[in-house]
């Protein structure tokens, strides 16, 4: 049996006559960047994260960047978040000049520790404090963070919060949606992510006006009005088609992520019955909303093994994310070094995700445990 980490072609099949409707009036049209399609997008997206505005950018990443860009982040401030994160957390501090200051994980969640991110400032000299501008924290695999006791911190020590959504549209904290509890939210249309693009695209979100009109302005170069620049922003436009795409998909997400959700369930139904429970680290559900972008497991051994003899019987599988920040080459110049972040480092070579994409058959289940009991009770 073949079971893909992920099936866009089976999504693809219940929203294709949509798709290709409004592809051709996009063609007949000829308005390709921003428009009505975008404006469109952007009163659903902050109807659905509950959020006053939302900006579409080029990316996910590009949505980060800006995001740091309007809150002016700029040369060696700090800038709080997680070493165990896609590399556009990083990366996007970076480009702005920044600089990213790592402080570990939550074991269970994969999330930012707000008791260590308390902890780490508390120890600073009162000069480094004043360095730290913000804190990005990441909503990893489709569960927010604590954003309770981040954002008091935040308010501590007046500090912007850029949330990192990428994974999470829709997932709550205290039935607060992802995006709408700091200064910013940040998310990615990313083909793989529960509500993806046919390509590259990104929006922020924000509940401030004067916020907003920053990001409006930033994403056309700065310029306000055009040809007109008072400030130096970038190319960061949305185009129409993946707008038109992604609304479209908007009024299908709420039951793929029930689809997500229930598979996550029958997952955790499946690892009972083989007894797996105590070989097997399944998901945390902290947050009342986990909107499963991924389904990650832990194991104390046999990791990359598992993940071989998976691929050997046809089952996607993926480590997010082999490297923590704190070691990836290129951030050498911060001084981190191994065993700064336990946690983090951890996760890193014990953590293994699995199919969870809601056209997932029991069957498909039922072989991926199968497979992984047959392995790891040998």
């Amino acid at each position: 049996m073949k079971v893909p980490l992920l099936d866009l072609k089976s999504q693809y099949k219940t929203i294709k006559n949509d798709v290709l409707k409004v592809v051709e009036e996009i063609f007949e049209s000829q308005y390709f960047i921003l428009g009505p399609r975008v404006e469109a997008l952007e009163k659903e997206i902050a109807g659905y994260c509950r959020t006053h505005y939302a900006v579409g950018v080029s990316s996910g990443t590009d949505a980060l960047l800006i995001s740091l860009m309007a809150a002016d982040i700029g040369h060696q401030a700090g800038v709080i978040t997680t070493p165990y994160t896609f590399f556009a957390t990083a990366g996007a501090i970076v480009r702005t000049g920044a600089r990213p200051v790592f402080v570990d994980i939550d074991p269970d969640t994969y999330n930012i520790s707000p008791e260590c991110i308390d902890r780490v400032i508390a120890d600073m000299s009162e000069e480094e404090r004043a360095g730290i501008k913000a804190i990005m924290p990441v909503h990893l695999y489709g569960q927010c963070a604590d954003m309770q006791s981040i954002l008091k911190i935040a308010k501590k020590y007046n500090l912007i919060v850029i949330e990192d959504a990428a994974q999470a549209i829709g997932a709550e904290h205290n039935v607060m949606r992802a995006g709408a509890m700091g200064d910013f939210g940040c998310f990615s249309f990313f083909p793989s992510k529960n509500l993806g693009a046919f390509g590259d695209g990104g929006i922020v979100t924000t509940n401030s006006k004067a916020l907003c009109d920053k990001l409006r302005i930033l994403r056309g170069h700065g310029g306000s009005p055009k040809y007109y620049h008072k400030v130096i922003g970038g190319n960061f436009r949305l185009d129409a088609l993946q707008a038109a795409i992604v609304s479209i998909k908007l009024s299908h997400l709420d039951n793929w992520t029930k689809a997500r959700q229930e598979n996550a369930r029958k997952y955790r139904e499946f690892f009972a019955d083989a007894g797996l429970e105590d070989i097997i680290k399944l998901p945390l559900e902290k947050e009342n909303r986990h909107i499963y972008n991924q389904f990650v497991i832990s194991l104390k051994e046999k990791r990359d093994e598992l993940r071989l003899f998976l691929n050997d019987a046809k089952i996607g599988t993926e480590i997010y994310y082999p490297v923590p920040l704190h070691l990836q080459e290129c951030l050498s110049y911060l001084n981190y070094k191994k065993d700064d972040f336990p946690a983090a480092e951890y996760a890193a070579s014990h953590t293994l995700a699995l199919p969870i994409y809601p056209e997932l058959s029991d069957d498909q289940q039922g072989y991926v445990v199968e497979k992984i009991k047959e392995l790891v009770t040998l």
